[in-house]
């Protein structure tokens, strides 16, 4: 059953799961916001997507959150009652409604919920349809970025299709050298990334890269600290205090994300007051840039005594727990967990209202 109706309450969709490979991910972070989330303000609906794209409304959720279960993600597998996701989304009517979606990865990430929800019209967490799809998409985020001036490590593009792995491997290492990194072009969490040491191993990691998308991107692999900084906003973003990963491993992958938790989160990093601003505003300059609207979490690689910043990637769906970089640089910057997906949630009705504002008329 689900909790009763008060006067008052936002109705709350948290969206999670996912036909990504970023699923169980998703699942954890829907766990946490579920948990925090003031139930005082919100009707908490909780809807798994399952890998097969079925939509279940999970009320299981928040009955085993109400117990304190330990096991929260997997409490959240999305099992319950099969939903239609439009009537689902759209609720009753007697309510607002914001959709809170928590989907990392491809159809989720990409625009495509995106997309849905506008046609629904309904609020909803985070950066629009363009927004979502270009961030998602490394290859054509770097491309952006390029044309507005910003600095970027060296990179090479590949899809799939357009010639041999061969001499791929030939022109990478001709015109980035050794090692480099190779990326599915629109993925996270660090899946399906390689770092390569050598001919064979880059061949190998443009395989893998290509068994989960259709475009690859190869960049040169730098000696730099690993820097991230959260930005919050609409039109006039914010950015929290700068955060540095110190990887367990070799490079911040998957492992160190999700599983070991040998990386260390330095908050705020140590920086030189004037770096610290610098990458601050350059955050928010490229929140902007890229048209990004509520949450993002901008990445950064600074090559001290070199080229200084260097963007890596924008994650317009940030991990979200509280363990997570984005929402611990906020709360360094004195914005608590739940107060975070307040604000959130303001930032989705501000968005919603403007957007609604403008005339359609021809």
């Amino acid at each position: 059953m689900s909790e009763p109706a008060h006067d008052g309450r936002l109705r709350l969709l948290v969206l999670f799961g996912g036909v990504s490979a970023e699923h169980d991910v998703s699942c954890v972070t829907a766990a946490h916001v579920l948990a925090a989330a003031d139930r005082t303000k919100y009707e908490l609906i909780p809807v798994g997507i399952t890998r097969d794209g079925t939509w279940i409304r999970n009320d299981k959720a928040i009955a085993a959150l109400a117990e304190a279960t330990p096991a929260l993600p997997d409490s959240l597998e999305p099992e319950g009652t099969e939903v239609e996701p439009l009537v689902e989304i759209a609720g009753d009517g007697d309510r607002p409604t914001v959709v809170l979606p928590l989907l990392h990865g491809p159809h989720g990430e990409d625009g495509t919920v995106q997309g849905m929800l506008e046609l629904a019209g309904v609020p909803y967490v985070g950066s629009g349809v363009l927004s979502s799809a270009l961030c998602m998409d490394k290859a054509m985020a770097k491309i952006v970025a390029a044309q507005a001036g910003i600095p970027q490590c060296r990179w090479i593009e590949f899809r799939a299709g357009t010639g041999e792995t061969a001499p791929l491997v030939e022109r990478t290492i001709a015109e980035l050298g050794l090692p480099v990194f190779v990326k599915p072009a629109n993925l996270g969490s660090s899946v399906g990334i390689s770092k390569a040491h050598d001919a064979a191993e880059l061949a190998e990691a443009i395989e893998l890269a290509l068994r989960y998308d259709e475009v690859v991107v190869i960049e040169e692999a730098v000696t730099a600290r690993e820097v991230e900084v959260a930005v919050l906003g609409n039109l006039v973003p914010e950015a929290s205090v700068a955060g540095e990963i110190r990887p367990g491993s070799e490079f911040y992958d998957y492992a160190d994300k999700y599983v070991n938790g040998a990386a260390a989160l330095v908050i705020p990093a140590d920086l030189p007051p004037a770096e610290s601003d610098r990458v601050r505003e350059l955050a928010a300059t490229i929140f902007s840039t890229l048209r990004c609207s509520g949450m993002a979490r901008v990445d950064f690689f600074y090559e001290e005594g070199g080229r200084g910043w260097l963007l890596n990637e924008v994650n317009t769906i940030p991990g979200f727990t509280p363990a997570s970089m984005y929402p611990k640089l906020w709360e360094a910057s004195g914005l608590s967990y739940p107060a975070l997906i307040d604000r959130l949630v303001e930032l989705a009705s501000e968005r919603h209202a403007i957007r609604s504002g403008f005339s359609v008329d021809h």
